[in-house]
């Protein structure tokens, strides 16, 4: 996922720091593009992270899953693809068992797309990055 909450700029390559919790969306400091939005979240952040304008996508994971793992890659491409109305949050379930609890991850990945704070659609396990792009899409024409 995101290094702590830095991302590269896709235009110009300038790394930037993106917050956690931010109202707007993040852009670049140097050219002004809008910036992938990936950062991570636990227990005490999540509430901040998942406040956002844009559609969330948030990620469920552990470090130990291997479908997890092939998740990972295919949200950081759809975070540039759909830089300035996509974020993305993802929080370790095994650091973070409150939010594993409030979005009843039984399984992961678990991802739930959020617009305006409220849970629009829930995908379990792994799943191809079209079968994602679609969801986001959904969730994007729905606004």
């Amino acid at each position: 996922m995101a290094d702590n909450g830095i991302a590269t700029c896709p235009s110009c390559g300038t790394k930037n720091r993106t917050p956690v919790a931010a109202t707007g969306k993040p852009r670049c400091a140097k050219c002004q593009a809008d910036l992938p939005w990936l950062v991570p979240a636990d227990d005490s952040t999540i509430a901040g992270a998942l406040d956002a304008s844009p559609v969330v996508i948030l990620d469920l994971w552990a470090p130990w899953c291997g479908p997890c793992r092939m998740v990972t890659p295919i949200l950081e491409q759809l975070s540039e693809e759909y830089a300035g109305r996509l974020k993305v949050v993802a929080v370790n379930v095994d650091d973070s068992p409150g939010a594993a609890a409030k979005f009843d991850a039984r399984s992961i990945p678990t991802l739930v797309i959020l617009d305006r704070g409220e849970v629009v659609e829930r995908i379990i396990g792994a799943q191809p990055k079209p079968v994602l792009a679609a969801a986001i899409d959904r969730a994007l024409a729905s606004r």
